[in-house]
């Protein structure tokens, strides 16, 4: 079903819910399909919607509402299996570690709320900067090993990882706001 909309500068509730009613069931079918089970389907098709009147679009939604609806919900699947993929770590990192060390399940969701910030922030940085806050955080390598395995001098590598714990603090900073 094709759900023909004049272009606007913002999205009216009418568009909304003339979109979510026209759209809702075949993106929740897109998801499913996508995601292997109807839980997170129904979530993200919810998010979909959200993400869309939370924009700012400023052509409306065009002649083609499926197409912005699939990719913005592509967006939210591509972040879904980050996301999966941080925690599936952290739960096997976890699992190796004696029952009294294992953390609560509160502190286990703040954990894995501030690895998925981690995971938003690396992703904002260079490829460079992102590898060398890697091998020094999470690989255990000293500064000048990093320096003499990229083939940097010692200064580049202090400066980005400057850069990559600035954007880490900044990141936090902002989050625990």
């Amino acid at each position: 079903m094709r759900c023909a909309l004049p272009p606007s500068d913002s999205l009216t509730q009418d568009t909304v819910t003339t979109l979510y009613r026209d759209h809702h069931g075949w993106l929740s079918i897109w998801l499913r399909k996508k995601l292997g089970n109807s839980f997170d389907a129904a979530d993200l098709a919810h998010d979909t919607f959200v993400r869309l009147m939370s924009g700012r679009r400023k052509d409306g939604v065009g002649a083609e509402p499926r197409a912005l609806l699939t990719h913005i919900a592509k967006g939210l699947v591509v972040d879904h299996w980050r996301r999966r993929a941080v925690e599936d770590a952290y739960l096997a990192a976890v699992a190796h570690l004696p029952a009294p060390e294992v953390p609560s399940p509160e502190m286990r969701a703040l954990i894995l709320e501030t690895l998925h910030v981690i995971d938003a922030t690396l992703r904002t940085l260079p490829a460079k900067t992102r590898e060398i806050f890697l091998l020094s955080q999470f690989d255990g390598m000293a500064y000048a090993d990093i320096a003499q395995t990229q083939r940097v001098s010692l200064a580049t590598v202090k400066r980005h990882m400057q850069k990559a714990l600035t954007a880490c603090l900044i990141a936090y900073q902002v989050h625990a706001a």
